[in-house]
């Protein structure tokens, strides 16, 4: 299936059009994601050249900070600022 985009209104908004169908889909829009102990999460930035590129979340230490297992790498302090699902 062909999907045409259409102009931009706002820096906010796209405008994606498919067959007779306009969705709306807001870019301003904030993930609240609730991470878990025992999540696969990826990394943005892998620790080494020989480490995997996702994490195994094992505990949280603190707010934001996940005491984490990396194949091939081993134990690691994650912020959360560091990975994604």
């Amino acid at each position: 299936m062909l999907t045409q985009l259409k102009s931009v209104s706002s820096p906010t908004e796209l405008d994606v059009q498919e067959g007779f169908s306009v969705d709306k889909i807001n870019c301003n829009s904030v993930c609240h994601i609730t991470y878990n102990r025992d999540s696969w999460v990826k990394l943005y930035q892998c620790p080494s050249a020989y480490a995997e590129e996702e994490a195994l979340l094992l505990c949280e230490q603190s707010s934001g900070v996940w005491v984490s297992w990396i194949p091939n790498h081993g134990e690691a302090l994650l912020d959360k600022s560091e990975f994604y699902c």
